[in-house]
């Protein structure tokens, strides 16, 4: 990170823990809906227009290690999987014969120098392409070359491949923006997949995308850990396009060290400031990653039903080298679990509530603005003409979205000195 950003957040930093208020000017909320959690009419159009039609992170590069790997995935309710081609390249295809649509592979992951459809046959390479039949003699006019597998936009930072069910859709790197260039300081092309695993929540999933978007809970939930070293008064926000958005909270101490790194591997080449810090990006809609010279815990947060959801938990880190996984591992997965059994420990009370008669709308706070701007770019993706006007959400923060703003106050202290 360049000297003159990092100068930004520490100053926005000092401006946050010595601020006696909003800064001058800020926009009152209005209350967040609360059927926005529970209108099933709401659901689908957050499901046809945000979740089919944006970037989403889906696999790891070490997840098909070797030509012809392939893995299954099915987190938006289509039948796709991935596969690695002779030429190295990463695809992805639905998971449907161009026949009659049977599946052309069934086991959640396998290796293979082409799929086939286990109905009729029809046989395909690793670039999707037809490239046999059974009884070709009997179709008329059949042109092998029309007949590939449907193919779906696949793009990746580095080891990590995100997939866009829009055709449409701008470039990968484009959308992701100044997240991008931030995954990028953690040379993702280095970063070994070390754990991977999937928490069910009784939930709608913009419950706890909320949660993971402000550090306002930290003293109330997280009392004996996160909160003993994190000073959340003093976090640095910053507001990007397309609904991204960055969070920098300075540790209690100055000098302080997470303990559960040590004995890691770094990633090399990694500046150090990251240590002396905790930097958490949300790559809209769905990821959550608070980034480290050790590497990064990954957060993907997936709708399943109005009141469920699930939480993907990836560790992408530099390999120890030969053997079995280091204890110290276990240690540093078995602690960033606990904390985030603190976190989770509410979400189902909430869709209880929030669908209960004594409580619909939602006031947010200053330090709460991260979740404001997400249901905001929530209504751009949907088009605000489609979304009912009582669950609307006024857009405001157009005017913050720019990632030099200061607050007035600590822009005329700076001039001044």
């Amino acid at each position: 990170m360049n000297p003159q950003e990092k100068q930004r957040i520490l100053d926005q930093q000092a401006y946050e823990s010595a601020r006696g208020g909003p800064p001058e000017g800020f926009p009152q909320f209005p209350d967040l809906p609360g059927l926005r959690y529970t209108d099933p009419a709401f659901f689908a159009l957050e499901m046809e227009h945000l979740w089919r039609k944006t970037w989403l992170y889906a696999v790891h590069a070490d997840e098909l290690p070797e030509v012809g790997s392939y893995i299954q995935w099915s987190r938006l309710g289509e039948p796709l999987f991935f596969i690695r081609g002779e030429d190295q390249k990463v695809r992805c295809f639905y998971n449907t014969c161009r026949h009659r649509g049977a599946p052309v592979v069934t086991e959640p992951s396998g290796k293979s120098r082409g799929v086939s459809c286990k109905y009729h046959g029809w046989t395909y390479n690793t670039r999707g392409e037809l490239i046999n039949l059974r009884d070709r003699r009997d179709f008329v006019g059949l042109d092998l070359s029309c007949r590939s597998l449907v193919e779906v936009r696949c793009e990746n930072i580095g080891n990590l491949y995100f997939v866009n069910l829009d055709a449409d859709a701008m470039p990968l790197r484009d959308y992701l923006g100044p997240v991008a260039q931030a995954l990028d300081e953690m040379k993702p092309d280095t970063l070994a997949l070390i754990d991977k695993s999937t928490i069910q929540v009784k939930c709608n999933v913009k419950i706890l995308i909320d949660a993971f978007l402000e550090v306002y809970h930290l003293k109330s939930i997280h009392q004996n850990t996160v909160d003993r070293f994190l000073d959340h008064r003093g976090s640095a926000i910053t507001l990007y396009e397309h609904g991204h958005s960055r969070m920098v909270t300075p540790f209690k101490r100055e000098g302080w060290k997470d303990p559960g790194v040590r004995g890691l591997p770094e990633i090399e080449g990694v500046d150090p400031w990251f240590g002396d810090t905790n930097l958490s990006l949300m790559a809209y809609p769905n990821l959550v990653t608070p980034v480290s010279p050790w590497g990064i815990p990954v957060l993907a947060f997936w709708p399943e039903t109005i009141d469920t959801m699930s939480i993907d938990v990836y560790w992408f880190a530099p390999h120890w080298g030969e053997g079995p996984r280091p204890e110290v591992w276990d240690m540093r997965i078995r602690n960033f679990a606990a904390i985030l059994e603190e976190d989770l420990q509410f979400a189902d009370k909430i869709q209880i509530a929030a669908m209960s008669s004594g409580l619909r709308d939602f006031p947010l706070n200053y330090q709460e603005r991260r979740i404001y701007h997400w249901h905001e770019e929530l209504d751009r993706r949907i088009g605000a003409d489609r979304v009912p006007e009582a669950l609307r959400v006024k857009p405001l923060l157009q005017p913050y979205w720019d990632e030099n703003w200061k607050p007035a106050e600590a822009a005329a202290e700076t001039e001044q000195a």
